[in-house]
């Protein structure tokens, strides 16, 4: 009788004269199992993202009840769901940000089209998730490794050059530490790696209000503007190019 090793070996290299090693790996086969806990927190989730899109919350409300939700979760577990230390392999941009997709097929229980996007932002020391807004948009970070100095701004006014914002937020954020935005508070954000590298899980909800009609893309703004009374900046509106050339 062949021993476990010798039966693994034979199977796996039966599976790779017939081609299949990618297909099972594409079907997920031999990926770890998700831990209940994890899978439970993504299916809170995802009834609460739900709860924002049929406005039973507001979103200043969603956002607190996000911070909670983000608090309980199983870091380390998390951080194997998502391969990290893989994505810690890849090569990160010398400007910016690298966005890295991930895979929530595995988990059981969820709806196969789940009701948030999601990605996870590689960035190197000293390089950032340059400053930037949104519109009709919740969004949460977590620190899943590194540190990371953060800063919110709240959006007061939109002028045809400029937005009126006023500084919320600026301290260190470290693993495990969340971070989350709305049409209504800190909706303007900003995230420097000052750590050797720095990677930030990210859940988002857009379009959820159907009075707010403009994209909910990315408004680019320069905080570094002219200082108004009572701690508010006149902070010029930039492009994706600008920003991350003087930000990035």
């Amino acid at each position: 009788m062949p021993s476990r090793r010798e039966f693994h070996a034979s199977f796996l290299g039966s599976l790779a004269a017939y081609g299949l090693i990618e297909s099972l790996y594409a079907r997920q086969l031999f990926a770890a199992p998700v831990q209940p806990v994890l899978a439970k927190w993504f299916a809170d989730l995802a009834a609460l993202s739900n709860d924002l899109r049929d406005r039973k919350l507001k979103d200043v409300q969603f956002q607190s009840k996000m911070e909670e939700l983000y608090k309980t979760v199983d870091l380390p577990a998390l951080v194997k769901f998502v391969d990290l230390d893989k994505l810690a392999a890849s090569k990160l941009p010398d400007n910016g940000a690298k966005s890295f997709g991930f895979d929530l097929g595995k988990v059981e229980g969820l709806p196969k089209m789940v009701n948030f996007g999601k990605q996870i932002f590689g960035v190197q020391k000293g390089r950032s998730v340059v400053p930037h807004g949104h519109e009709n948009m919740c969004t949460g970070f977590i620190v899943l490794r590194g540190e990371f100095r953060g800063r919110h701004f709240d959006r007061l006014e939109t002028l045809a050059e400029h937005y009126i914002i006023a500084p919320t937020i600026d301290r260190t954020f470290k693993p495990g530490e969340v971070s989350t935005i709305s049409d209504h508070k800190d909706n303007i954000h900003w995230f420097e790696a000052t750590s050797d590298a720095g990677f930030i899980f990210n859940v988002h909800v857009n379009g959820y209000d159907p009075t707010i009609k403009n994209s909910s893309g990315r408004l680019y703004v320069d905080p570094d503007g002219e200082k108004l009374a009572g701690g508010k900046i006149k902070a010029p509106k930039m492009t994706s190019g600008a920003c991350h050339k003087k930000y990035g």
